[in-house]
């Protein structure tokens, strides 16, 4: 009995880790016979599984969706992974997920065994939070809907607050959704200004009704996270840079957000980093606080402006 309680478990678990079996698939799984899963699958029906069944030789067994969730299959590793990310949600800059967090840890934990209960324990017992760090909060009811349209290819109106605080109305096809750190980018393409744009989605307030379905575009860019971290560390100011920092690009990704810059490797011991800023003295202080050796590649007006600092810091120093 506790041999077919225990392949029932695992049958479950394999139709809830993959979309199609085949029945010799799962024999094979499972070590048993097609008519033993045959058996085992009329069994997880009896029990309100919604199991879909295919005939045929291309035929095969699918979990249906039901009305109620199946049991949480995971292993010790899966559990406490879940347990961390539940832990950490708050820390994603979605508003309102902290209390859904909790709540959902909460239900993970009672259905833990004690094993892992001690090590989820431990890890929430001395962890402390550190609030009010990052960016600002996106409402997680507006990144529903935007993922809901990029998903649906459907057009999408919002008011966009931009940086000074003007608010436009935007009509855009919508790509994907970017995520860096705490802040959230819509990567869409404007209908009016028939380019791709990049929208922070904390200024989105979206403006139903939407617009009718639309045809997918080629992205600007094959790797749409490095598309959106060039656009918001260097596109959007008016003072570029490119310095080649002494320090191997794992060392600086660590330290460097990607907002803050764009890393390429040179080699073992260096990388270049591409940065901007409002002005050309917010670029030496940004630059020269990372605490690297680095050197300016251009702009040439940066070089002067770094040696003009350079011969005041002397002279301040006697």
């Amino acid at each position: 009995m506790l041999d077919t309680s225990a392949r029932l478990l695992r049958l479950l678990s394999l139709l809830q880790a993959h979309r199609d079996w085949s029945g010799a698939e799962l024999a094979d799984r499972l070590g048993v016979t097609p008519r033993t899963v045959r058996r085992d699958i009329d069994r997880l029906r009896e029990l309100g599984y919604p199991v879909h069944s295919t005939p045929g030789t291309a035929g095969g067994y699918q979990l249906g969706a039901g009305a109620e969730l199946p049991p949480l299959l995971l292993d010790d590793e899966e559990a406490v992974a879940v347990a961390v990310g539940l832990r950490t949600a708050a820390a994603a800059g979605v508003e309102g997920i902290e209390e859904t967090s909790v709540r959902a840890l909460a239900k993970l934990e009672q259905v833990l065994p004690h094993r892992l209960q001690r090590r989820v324990g431990a890890l929430n017992a001395f962890t402390v939070p550190m609030p009010g760090q990052g960016g600002p909060r996106v409402d997680a009811d507006t990144l529903a809907e935007l993922a809901h349209a990029c998903r649906d290819c459907r057009q999408l109106r919002f008011a966009y607050a931009a940086h000074d605080g003007t608010v436009s109305r935007r009509t855009v096809e919508p790509h994907r959704l970017v995520s860096a750190q705490r802040r959230w980018y819509l990567v869409a393409w404007d209908v009016d200004r028939a380019d791709w744009r990049t929208f922070r989605a904390d200024r989105i307030t979206p403006a139903p009704p939407h617009g009718p379905r639309c045809a997918p575009r080629t992205p600007p860019a094959e790797d749409l996270a490095a598309y959106v971290s060039q656009g918001v560390s260097i596109q959007v100011y008016a003072e570029r840079a490119t310095v080649l920092l002494r320090v191997p690009v794992a060392e600086a990704a660590a330290a460097i957000s990607p907002s803050a810059g764009v890393l390429e490797e040179v080699d073992e011991h260096s990388c270049l980093l591409r940065t901007g800023a409002h002005g050309l003295d917010v670029l030496v202080i940004h630059i020269v606080l990372m605490g690297y050796d680095f050197e300016v590649r251009e702009p040439p007006e940066l070089r002067d402006r770094v040696r003009e600092i350079r011969d005041r810091l002397s002279r301040a120093l006697g």
